[in-house]
């Protein structure tokens, strides 16, 4: 007799991750990894460490929320810790929503979000991008009822690497009822320059039901040891979210990475920096090879291939000359599309060189 599982696996999507990892000699511009190393003294950080593994890392990551707090200036009890931003999205969706509730977001968006209602039974529902690729904000808003329990905003948006504007986002929050927890997920906000990457902190204490979202997977380079962090309006969404996960959420030797981390701002500046010069490099070499590419803010671009040309040609091809990057159907694009990362400069060249090959 078969083992019998519950309806709701059923119902979950199989996350799409990138493949390639068994090999060591690609280039990956697959998974919007950092493509720099974590700085020296975060592994010294790790390092000291490992003597300690014996025993449980705290379970309230205390010295890495009064570094955040200090940071951000948001008190401690107001930000969440977890294994990734994806724990905590996932977190939400099981603090927040069940069977009759609703969830809105926008689609193309992060792959993540469609489990969130799968797994609760809650209904999502999604609203197409605007013609630039961005977030309707007035068109989610109109989706918002009474049964509304969780709106997210991915800005910059994933896949599509397109942001709105503070003003926008503003607007919008002025307008959800106060019923609803915003999440605006900002996993690529250090590489937006459309408005200072710290500008939404203000939101926070005029809206209790926000969440900002984050990540050390990113611009911190911390993606191996899934570190992530929410800022929040309120106390209540950190203790929820605590309640409906496991203990020990986030590993010591994440919480000494992500500490010492906050500590370097120029070293990450210079890195966003970096990231942002080869951002406008390869934008402009794909357009001139006849490729549509979204306005990226973020540290990974969107490409549209044209509907005469093969997506999974075009992948497959990159594959054999050692180039991996993300096709644009499995992340929910309805036209030939690819994500690719921004990595370092001899990897962004072997890229285009194998693309033009291509094409």
């Amino acid at each position: 007799m078969a083992i019998e599982f519950s309806e709701r696996i059923g119902r979950i999507p199989v996350y799409p991750a990138a493949g390639g990892y068994a090999r060591e000699d690609l280039v990956k511009l697959a998974s919007n990894e950092s493509p720099f190393a974590p700085l020296p003294a975060v592994r010294e950080a790790v390092e000291a460490a490992l003597g300690s593994l014996n025993r449980y890392p705290d379970p309230t990551s205390s010295a890495l929320r009064a570094r955040l707090a200090n940071r951000y200036g948001v008190p401690a009890l107001r930000i969440a810790i977890g294994n990734g931003s994806c724990d905590i999205l996932l977190a939400a969706g099981e603090a927040l929503l069940e069977p009759g509730a609703e969830l809105v977001y926008a689609w193309p968006s992060f792959s993540v979000y469609p489990h969130l209602s799968a797994a609760s039974g809650a209904r999502a529902i999604t609203v197409p991008l605007d013609e630039r690729e961005c977030h309707d904000l007035p068109a989610m808003l109109r989706e918002i009822t009474v049964a509304t329990r969780l709106a997210i905003v991915c800005n910059p948006n994933n896949p599509t690497s397109t942001a709105v504007a503070f003003a926008e986002i503003e607007g919008f929050l002025d307008e959800v009822p106060p019923h609803v927890c915003v999440i605006l997920d900002e996993a690529y906000c250090d590489f937006n320059v459309l408005d200072d990457p710290d500008a939404t902190l203000e939101l926070l204490p005029r809206h209790p039901n926000l969440v900002l979202l984050r990540t050390f997977s990113k611009v911190h380079g911390l993606c191996g040891l899934r570190v992530g962090f929410a800022l929040c309006g309120s106390e209540e969404l950190p203790r929820a979210l605590d309640q409906v996960r496991q203990p020990f959420f986030c590993n010591a030797l994440a919480q000494a990475a992500a500490t010492e981390a906050l500590a370097h701002e120029d070293a990450v500046i210079d890195r966003v920096t970096r990231t942002i010069a080869e951002r406008i490099s390869m934008d402009e070499r794909l357009q001139a090879l006849g490729l549509q590419v979204a306005e990226s803010q973020a540290n990974f671009c969107w490409v549209k291939l044209g509907q005469e040309r093969e997506e999974q040609q075009i992948l497959a091809g990159l594959a054999e000359r050692g180039v991996l990057v993300r096709g644009g159907t499995a992340l929910g694009s309805e036209v030939p599309a690819m994500r690719v990362t921004y990595g370092l400069p001899q990897e962004n060249e072997r890229f285009l060189q194998a693309l033009a090959e291509l094409l």
